[in-house]
């Protein structure tokens, strides 16, 4: 006999990010137009809110140099969102000529990976996200946080909880309308994640706000995707293309 597992919310919203996350790591620099394909037949599978690129700087990352291209190309059907990643000012003003409608910022829990992957202090990071923040609130853009290193860094081992409850809310304080707990590495365990989520939920973070992203490293996506539905997280980062 089947049935609903208790504990578990009613709805759960799929945010898609093989387009960015995943294509991003590809070797090969594939044609706007396949991309544009790619992400089209993700929205014709059902998927609602797909992450269509970045608009970083092409020296960066230069898979996604075609960003304004492909989000351009993308058909704008109803019920379907397709945010973008930006990392600065520039970036803001190439997805908002491109006619994006929600960004996301990456942020880091650690000072290490915010040197190594960002080239700031966590504070100047924020520092740097601040105006990009705003500018996209003010404009009617909603913006998503992405909280990477949240639970262990391969440089700094294991993530206190109040770190990052402390970049958390420094996103929130700046306008961030979602906040996505990153398992960058694929260290987080269950306990684990039921930890952070519930050090930011004392905090005052609201779950709704909340989503987590989840690397199957060891083998605890899955786990660790039950124990945030279980903690009434409903925003769950998946990819139809394999990143890591």
């Amino acid at each position: 006999m089947r049935g609903p597992l208790d504990g578990l919310p009613a709805e759960v919203t799929i945010y898609e990010v093989g387009p960015r996350d995943g294509l991003q790591n590809e070797s090969a620099v594939l044609p706007a137009a396949v991309k544009a394909e790619f992400i089209t037949r993700l929205a014709g599978a059902g998927l609602r809110v797909i992450e269509a690129t970045s608009f970083v700087h092409p020296r960066w990352v230069p898979q996604l140099a075609d960003a304004g291209e492909v989000l351009a190309a993308l058909p704008r059907a109803a019920g379907v969102r397709y945010p973008v990643l930006v990392p600065n000012e520039c970036g803001l003003d190439r997805a908002i000529s491109a006619g994006a409608a929600e960004i996301a910022v990456f942020a880091s829990a650690t000072e290490a990976f915010a040197r190594r992957n960002l080239g700031r202090t966590v504070e100047q990071s924020m520092a740097m996200f601040a105006p990009v923040i705003q500018r996209a609130r003010a404009g009617g853009l909603a913006v998503r946080g992405y909280v990477s290193m949240a639970f262990g860094d391969p440089w700094e081992g294991d993530v206190p909880s109040e770190q990052v409850v402390s970049v958390a809310g420094r996103l929130l304080s700046l306008g961030c309308t979602e906040l996505c707990l990153g398992d960058t590495i694929g260290v987080g365990t269950p306990g684990h994640v039921a930890g952070v989520i519930g050090a930011l939920l004392a905090s005052g973070v609201a779950v709704r706000q909340l989503a987590v992203h989840f690397h199957d490293t060891y083998g605890q996506a899955l786990a660790s995707t039950l124990t945030a539905l279980r903690c009434g997280v409903t925003t769950v980062d998946a990819t139809a293309q394999r990143p890591w």
